[in-house]
């Protein structure tokens, strides 16, 4: 169901107004990349009926609340976000949580707690050394006894103020919250779920796939139609998805000299900047619908932190079927590129209209953003039928 116009703005002021290779190649299968990249409807409530740009709410709404959070999910929405994000990541009895990562002693109050003090230890996760808490050797009833707080607080110091607001989410509650906000609202409540680390957790015997999965059967989202996109930094993961459940599917992309960690651990050559070329595109075009690429593979920043010429990633991925979900974009002057900041404060608000008009004229489907209402109003303009002033 298209989702924009007079309705969302209306949400929006109002929110307002009251306050986030070893690899096998697939078939295509039940991938739709075939279909046109333009985000033009079909009638059928699959995501190309989505408005487009799309607004995705990064862990909710974590410019103004903690992050993956009921508190910072509702938010989004209530911003008006098109999409919800969540990042899961498993109990040491295999249920699946809402974390941006496996450690939490940033994001939650362990540290404060002293029953849990020899939980501390040292891990290598995807080849690099992590020292804290790992949900991972936590029962699911251990984990519920935490709160979640803010992950920077030096940058955001005012969402400070909800620290131990909400304890940590299990995905199927974020289930039931979607689907009674769904039901609500009049509309359904569009999820973007990532699994994280799932080579590491495969080698752990904490696949996630597979409950991930079960859960999506459970509650009406495994379909081709389905109100859910799946991602992942891990081509592998979104092939597993791809043979659990027809869901749409988004396959992440970090910097260019980068290799996903199952290309490491298979072996595998490429480095992102090879998925990036158009053969590396045809191939995630055989098992997913889009990509979701790190801003500076769609315009690359100069040494000075400016934005450069932009590459042909946008029209390549387009011709192949794919949407793009971009990310991150963010209101602070420490994440804006050079020219859009405002003032000294690094901490402050820099001209961060400026920066999304810059993204959405080079055509991107989406962007994942911590402030979802800014990129709510600076999407309108590029809706259709909404008109531009470039």
């Amino acid at each position: 169901m298209t989702q924009g116009g007079t309705p969302r703005r209306t949400v929006l002021g109002a929110a307002v107004l009251a306050a986030g290779t070893g690899i096998t190649t697939l078939a295509a299968g039940n991938a739709s990349a075939s279909a046109s990249a333009s985000g033009s409807g079909h009638g059928d409530g699959g995501y190309r009926d989505l408005p487009v740009p799309l607004v995705i709410g990064h862990r909710g709404s974590s410019g103004y609340r903690p992050e993956h959070t009921l508190g910072s999910y509702q938010l989004a929405l209530d911003l008006g976000a098109d999409v919800v994000e969540q990042d899961l990541v498993p109990t040491k009895d295999g249920h699946l949580v809402c974390r941006h990562e496996n450690e939490i002693g940033g994001t939650t109050d362990v540290a404060d707690h002293p029953e849990f003090a020899g939980r501390r230890t040292t891990k290598t996760v995807d080849g690099v050394s992590v020292t804290g808490w790992f949900t991972e050797d936590f029962t699911l009833a251990e984990l519920r006894t935490l709160r979640a707080k803010e992950r920077i607080p030096a940058i955001r110091q005012r969402n400070t103020l909800y620290d131990g607001r909400w304890p940590v989410p299990t995905f199927e509650e974020v289930l039931r919250w979607a689907d009674r906000e769904g039901k609500r609202r009049g509309k359904r409540v569009w999820l973007h779920v990532e699994t994280k680390h799932p080579t590491y957790f495969r080698g752990l015997g904490l696949g996630l796939e597979e409950p991930l999965a079960a859960l999506l059967r459970r509650y009406g989202r495994a379909g081709r139609d389905a109100a859910v996109f799946l991602q992942s930094f891990e081509p592998s993961s979104i092939q597993r998805l791809s043979r659990l459940v027809s869901a749409p599917r988004v396959v992440l992309l970090s910097a260019a000299n980068t290799r996903p960690w199952d290309f490491e651990v298979a072996k595998d050559p490429r480095t992102v900047a090879d998925l990036v070329k158009p053969e590396g595109l045809k191939w995630i075009a055989g098992f997913a619908q889009g990509i979701g690429p790190t801003l500076d593979l769609i315009v690359p920043r100069t040494p000075d932190g400016k934005l450069g010429a932009p590459t042909t990633l946008v029209p390549d991925a387009h011709a192949h079927g794919l949407v793009l979900h971009p990310y991150t974009a963010r209101n602070e002057n420490t994440f804006l590129p050079a020219e859009y900041r405002k003032g000294t404060d690094p901490n402050a608000y820099g001209d961060a209209f400026g920066a999304f008009k810059r993204y959405f004229e080079l055509g991107i489907d989406a962007i994942f953003t911590d402030n979802p209402d800014t990129g709510l109003l600076a999407a309108e303009a590029f809706r259709p039928g909404r008109g531009v002033n470039r």
